[in-house]
């Protein structure tokens, strides 16, 4: 089935007990067992089956094998946000210490994640001198523990070229772990360009209303642990709290996942509610729809930002003179996504009098809403990076990052001309024309 298709049908047909086709929610916490035996099989995970909602839940199980479907994966973890998805997902790869080489073109979380939150607990972060998949492999080395990278940064905009770096990564033995938030698989697939492992907010695009948040990880069940057991001994050892479990015997090609639910998930508790997934998956429905519309309001909105003579410039790899236009092509048909950056003539002062003047726009931190949001980096999601960190992602202190969403455009492009219009200062103007 195509992604249109599997966004609606994906892991669930119906219910078999009332025929109900929309996904039911389990509003469960606990579930019977059927003898002591059982349970303990359950326990030693000798056979699946739902034992309490902390580990899975029907519910929750129908969202993971629909995102599963839409990114061509073996397996899905559903976990509370995007950023338990990424550090779930880097932890159950380094937890025995090491390095993640990445990228400087991040999410300002994930790079204080990596930069701060991850080397108290014994791992390294290694940041490239860009997304070059030649700089990315300089950093490699025998204690790197996985390559991770955005498909499209955030707030950066850059597309990163998912097979080249796929390739230095398994040179070197080591997984790709991509985040495909603002992408989305309808756009791109990484694990079709060689990704092993995805990540994804689900908070955003995927969901899209802005009313549940929640996480996923996908594995794509093609990296060999085996071949690398010396790297990862926790999928090809004995497991002492699961009385000498080793995944990779017991769970093959899902033994990524596995882990992460039975050591991360039921450990540290980072649970997506049954009537979070529900509401993420009636979101999931559409999609396809919305990012159809997404991408030609973007469109619109970034050559209209272009050719005014307010704007000093705009990131947006649309554009055929865009240093990424060409891997837009490549990794997303030519469409590249909704969110974009660009400056205000004017510099710090007039971004931040565009930002205080919008009526439509909503300034907030979110993007991938159906509403049309706006942030000032600089202050927010990147507020915690040094200046040189943050122009190293792709933030100026001018820089605003508009996640452009399904209004009309000309509504849309109406109140970006009233805020221009309230924040450029008549000497601004004059040194615009």
């Amino acid at each position: 089935m195509r992604s249109e298709t599997l966004s609606i049908h994906g892991g669930y047909l119906c219910d078999p007990a009332t025929r109900a086709v929309a996904a039911p929610i389990y509003q469960n916490v606990a579930y019977e067992f059927e003898s002591a035996d059982q349970a303990a099989a359950m326990f030693d995970l000798e056979v699946p089956g739902y034992r309490y909602s902390r580990i899975s839940n029907p519910t929750v199980d129908i969202l993971e094998r629909r995102v599963a479907m839409l990114e061509g994966g073996k397996a899905c973890l559903a976990v509370a946000s995007g950023q338990a998805a990424m550090s779930t997902a880097l932890l159950n790869v380094a937890d025995h210490g090491g390095s993640i080489v990445a990228p400087p073109q991040l999410y300002g979380t994930t790079h204080t994640l990596l930069a701060h939150t991850l080397r108290r607990h014994g791992v390294e972060a290694r940041f490239a001198a860009s997304d070059r998949a030649q700089d990315i492999a300089a950093l490699i080395d025998d204690t790197t523990r996985a390559v991770f990278c955005e498909t499209v940064g955030n707030p950066a905009g850059n597309i990163c070229d998912i097979e080249a770096i796929a390739k230095v990564a398994h040179d070197a033995g080591v997984p790709l772990i991509v985040d495909n938030t603002v992408a989305t698989p309808i756009l791109m697939r990484p694990i079709d360009f060689g990704a092993d492992i995805v990540v994804h907010s689900l908070t955003k695009f995927m969901a899209g209303h802005g009313v549940a948040m929640g996480g996923a990880i996908v594995d794509s069940g093609r990296f060999d642990w085996r071949a690398s057991a010396r790297r990862f001994p926790m999928f090809n050892r004995p497991d002492e709290s699961y009385h000498g479990l080793v995944y990779v015997d017991r769970f093959g090609d899902e033994a990524y996942i596995a882990r992460a639910r039975s050591v991360y998930q039921r450990t540290t508790g980072a649970v997506l509610a049954p009537m979070t997934a529900f509401l993420i998956l009636q979101g999931i429905e559409t999609v396809a729809l919305r990012v159809e519309r997404h991408v030609a309001n973007a469109r619109r909105v970034a050559f209209a930002l272009r050719e005014d003579p307010r704007v000093a410039w705009v990131e947006y790899a649309g554009f055929e003179d865009h240093r990424y236009h060409a891997l837009a092509n490549k990794y997303l048909g030519g469409r590249p996504p909704s969110l974009l950056t660009f400056g205000l003539h004017g510099g710090h002062a007039a971004a931040k009098r565009f930002y205080d003047a919008l009526k439509l726009v909503k300034r907030v931190v979110n993007i991938g809403d159906t509403r049309s949001l706006c942030c000032h980096p600089a202050s927010t999601t990147h507020r915690q990076m040094t200046p040189q960190q943050q122009l190293a992602a792709g933030v100026s202190p001018e820089t605003i990052r508009l996640s452009v969403g399904i209004e009309h455009v000309e509504d849309i492009l109406e109140d970006l001309d009233q805020a221009m219009a309230s924040a450029i200062d008549p000497a601004s103007k004059l040194a615009a024309e």
